[in-house]
């Protein structure tokens, strides 16, 4: 086996955990893909030789290029869609000592909710949140990755930390949280104002993110009134658990369309958040499309 073939093979080792970080990070398996055979190129150019640390040296070469990847995207907005990521599942990721197979694994179990907020979070908060909170990376090492301070970095994975959780209310579940949500989608179905109305309640908020910006409706006559324009031919919804709240994925024509998440309290929807943007939703949830 030449030197270049041994090089090759250890990068293989590595490419599950470099397209768990890349996917963390980007929230699509293509970019994810792309980002990690750039990392192959780079170290296939730079040679094994001088690398003490190789899955140090690849996982901060991922980072720098996913970083570059989303300062393209120009997508920064300073407020974060009210979406809850308290229970995200930090502790699975606690041991980095897990084979590539389960942080392949890891990087697939991240709910839309947590990519919808993440897109409200500058490219450095999301590298540096990501790299520390989800792979436990050193905040040294991040630093290198951001070309900024240990002490910057460390401010930047907590500004994110709270941008996440802030704000974010407890979440209704179970059954009767369904049956509401079930009731507000078969009223929209409809087109039925006066059947939304009966499960909305008076000061709830809609919280919409699509590809001109953000959109926030309030109060209960104006989010019924924005409800029962949902109706479309050919749309079929697929109950969903977004982020541990009741939501739902709404498909046209078998195409991801709009992702919903519900906060219920008391009987009635109080906030709804989503993504409708289909382009990212095809992106994101590939597998979801018939």
């Amino acid at each position: 086996m030449t030197d270049e073939d041994a090089l090759a093979a250890e990068f293989e080792a590595h490419r599950p955990y470099l397209h768990a970080v890349a996917f963390r990070v980007l929230g699509s398996h293509s970019d994810a893909d792309d980002a990690v055979q750039e990392a192959w190129l780079r170290l296939a150019r730079t040679g094994g030789g001088e690398i003490a640390d190789l899955r140090g040296w690849l996982t901060t070469v991922t980072g720098r290029i996913c970083l570059d990847v989303l300062r393209r995207r120009g997508t920064r907005r300073e407020q974060p869609l009210e979406l809850d990521v308290g229970a995200l599942p930090l502790d699975a990721a606690a041991d980095t000592r897990i084979d590539p197979e389960e942080e392949a694994l890891l990087a697939e179990s991240v709910s839309l909710a947590l990519y919808v907020v993440m897109d409200a979070l500058t490219p450095a908060e999301r590298v540096s949140f990501v790299l520390h909170d989800v792979f436990e990376v050193p905040f040294d090492a991040i630093a290198g990755v951001l070309g900024r301070s240990t002490a910057a970095a460390k401010m930047l994975a907590s500004r994110a930390r709270g941008r996440l959780r802030a704000g974010a209310p407890a979440p209704g579940s179970g059954a009767a949280a369904r049956d509401v949500v079930n009731a507000f989608l078969a009223a929209a179905g409809r087109g039925d104002v006066a059947g939304l109305l009966s499960v909305l309640a008076p000061d709830v908020e809609l919280r919409a993110h699509g590809p001109g910006g953000s959109t926030v409706v309030r109060g209960a006559a104006e989010v019924a009134a924005q409800a029962a324009r949902f109706a479309r031919p050919g749309a079929t919804g697929h109950p969903a658990l977004v982020d541990g709240r009741p939501g739902v994925l709404i498909t046209v024509g078998g195409r991801p369309f709009t992702v919903l998440a519900f906060t219920v309290a008391d009987g009635a929807v109080t906030a709804i958040s989503g993504l409708t943007d289909p382009a990212r939703l095809g992106r994101i949830v590939p597998s979801w499309v018939a």
